[in-house]
């Protein structure tokens, strides 16, 4: 791929994701298209997605197979040892072993019963000879049972890495390797790497725009070594999250030594960042105090695009067409991530006391686990026929999309990274002109209350909800009011973020 006469350059973006549901590194793809660089997105190709490549603008999308051999890590392959000698070793033996014990019993039982009904010698013989064989079958079921619990007892301790001897041998890896401990925490880093890294260095790119943690490290490498082939490349860090403040990710499955590997990689990469740039002044001032940078990080807000109010697809529709709903019928909407922090119970919670009012859940697959948990709480409940599940819909299409709402919600519970920014939903629903019914999270609440377009609950208070969303519906034009404030909205637009990051690109490939 060579790049087009006329550009500025060539921009490689990175995430970890399939692309399709992250609007902020779309957004980043086709502002910079339009500025003039030659963009090129590379993201994960999720399992079952046909498309491989595409183009959003003149930005074009191409994603790559990853492979995870090295996923599991390599105590995970090992027997039980000292530690539980009588398990399976690891892999599908004892699962095998189970079944095949049930397999001879039932064919001993079948065996006795075509014998059941013979009366010479042989059949009494034979049937002595099975009742033997399915008490040897009994015992060994047994034994079977026994070492396959033992095997899942070893499995859920590997998994929670809390004894002592897990607990010394994590902290004996950080304290011999320090910000290198990665590699022997959570070594799956390296099939990011091998799956990403060749295809960074044939596209040639003159910066390299990374995206969170697991990308700043591929990144990092890519333009390590393109600098020793003598073709300098620029890095640019995009920190999403403060990741010490992120919450335990065992509860969602993932391994307990995944979060100090992650510090250990962004600690180990960080300084390797020509610029970083983040989603609000606070979450910089952390990542100063964390990385030790020389600069503050810029802030690009994950604002929508100015144009999304008035530029839609075809087949767009709005939530109130989606769910069925009349215009007078009173309705709050949340669009985003389904998941339990997110304080998705508190909206249906609160609707038995919410009479007449119906709730819209804009999420990304209503057949998630979690989002069919809501639902069947609120079939409890008696109000199942008041909450919509929809799915998502294109970047473009948003603002007008939830604009036909009475409410936005945000009723996030208190996790640090719920307290240091503005998340996406509420600049959309801004420029949807909605009033916001937010929890206690403190950059939000602050700028709520600041600006005078919505209500503050305290977290997780179906109660308290429930107060703020009556007041919003009472006198919801008087909220709406708020979005009249000259310049508000208009500084809360993408195109205003991608103006500061491409000051941030030129100025990194021209070497000013």
């Amino acid at each position: 791929m060579t790049e087009p006469s006329g550009t500025r350059g060539r921009i490689v973006m990175l995430v970890d994701n399939g692309v399709r549901f992250d609007s902020r590194v779309q957004k980043e793809a086709v502002s910079a298209a339009e500025r003039g660089w030659d963009v090129v997105l590379l993201g994960r190709k999720p399992a079952g997605d046909q498309r491989v490549e595409w183009n959003i603008g003149q930005a074009t999308v191409r994603l790559i197979r990853v492979l995870n051999p090295m996923k599991v890590r390599r105590f995970e392959y090992r027997r039980g040892g000292l530690r539980s000698p009588l398990a399976y070793p690891p892999g599908p033996l004892a699962a095998y072993r189970v079944q095949g014990v049930k397999a001879w019993k039932a064919d001993l039982v079948v065996r006795r019963a075509v014998l059941s009904g013979r009366r010479s010698a042989w059949a009494s013989a034979g049937r002595f000879a099975l009742g033997a064989q399915l008490f040897m079958a009994k015992v060994a079921g047994r034994w079977v049972s026994f070492r396959s619990a033992r095997t899942d007892s070893l499995n859920r301790r590997r998994k929670a890495m809390d004894g002592p001897l897990d607990r010394f041998t994590t902290a004996m890896w950080q304290k011999v390797l320090g910000d290198r401990a990665w590699r022997r925490l959570d070594p799956g880093v390296w099939d990011w790497e091998l799956a990403y890294g060749p295809v960074i260095d044939d596209l040639k790119p003159d910066l390299i725009h990374a995206n969170d943690f697991r990308m700043l490290a591929v990144g990092a490498r890519a333009a390590a070594r393109a600098k020793a082939s003598g073709r300098p490349v620029k890095l640019v860090w995009d920190a999403h999250e403060f990741l010490p403040g992120m919450r335990s990710w065992g509860a969602q499955g993932m391994h307990p030594r995944w979060r100090p590997a992650m510090q250990a990689l962004e600690h180990e990469f960080a300084p390797y960042a020509d610029a970083v740039v983040t989603v609000s002044d606070e979450l910089g001032d952390l990542l100063v105090q964390e990385h030790g940078l020389q600069q503050q990080p810029g802030v690009v807000l994950n604002a929508p695009m100015a144009h999304d109010a008035s530029s839609r697809s075809s087949t767009a529709v709005d939530v109130r067409t989606a769910c069925g709903l009349t215009t007078d019928t009173p309705l709050i909407v949340y669009s985003g991530l389904a998941a339990h922090k997110r304080g998705l119970d508190t909206m249906v919670d609160a609707l038995p006391m919410l009479d007449g009012v119906h709730v819209a859940l804009v999420v990304s697959d209503p057949e998630l686990p979690y989002v069919v948990k809501l639902s069947r709480r609120a079939e409890a409940l008696g109000a199942r026929d008041r909450l919509h599940l929809v799915p998502y819909v294109p970047i473009e299409d948003i603002v007008p999309y939830l604009s036909t709402a009475d409410v936005g919600a945000i009723p996030l519970h208190h996790w640090p990274n719920h307290e240091i920014s503005l998340l996406t939903k509420f600049f959309e629903y801004s420029h949807a002109r909605l009033p916001i019914v937010v929890s206690d999270v403190q950059a939000m609440a602050a700028k709520v209350r600041e600006t005078g377009q919505g209500e503050v609950f305290v977290a997780e208070d179906v109660d308290d909800y429930v107060r703020a969303v009556k007041d919003l519906l009472a006198d919801n034009q008087r909220y709406r009011r708020a979005y009249d404030t000259p310049g508000l909205l208009e500084e809360w637009t993408w195109e205003r973020q991608a103006d500061e990051l491409d000051r941030i690109y030129s100025r990194l490939v021209s070497g000013d």
